[in-house]
């Protein structure tokens, strides 16, 4: 795990600390992001192994971004979050975490493939 980064991009304050948190003590660099354009302003300079994407931000909808992320970051890991109804999808390119989740979600995510 040493040197992986994480990148989460999430409004809510608290929820990101916590993830900061929970990742830091396992070893990642955690890099947060409140807004897209923070999220966007990030992606240009680092490279994520995992990103956190919620879906209700500030300035627009997060998922509407999936397939820019997918494509300027191929080997970067796209979780899409959210507390709001979260579609099912069958798609190797990401996934979707509906919030609550718990810590075993994120440990399994974060498991080497």
């Amino acid at each position: 795990m040493e040197g992986k980064k994480i990148l989460i991009i999430d409004d809510e304050i608290d929820f990101g600390f916590l993830m900061k948190e929970t990742f830091s003590k396992k070893g990642y660099t955690v890099l947060l992001a409140n807004t897209m354009e923070e999220a966007l302003e990030i992606l240009k300079e680092e490279t994520p192994d995992f990103i956190f994407l919620d879906n209700d931000l500030p300035d627009g909808f997060g998922w509407s971004k999936t397939q820019f992320i997918l494509i300027n970051h191929p080997n970067s890991q796209l979780i899409l979050i959210s507390g709001m109804d979260v579609p099912k999808t069958t798609s190797s390119s990401f996934r979707i975490l509906h919030k609550p989740f718990v810590k075993d979600e994120l440990n399994r995510i974060l498991e080497p493939r």
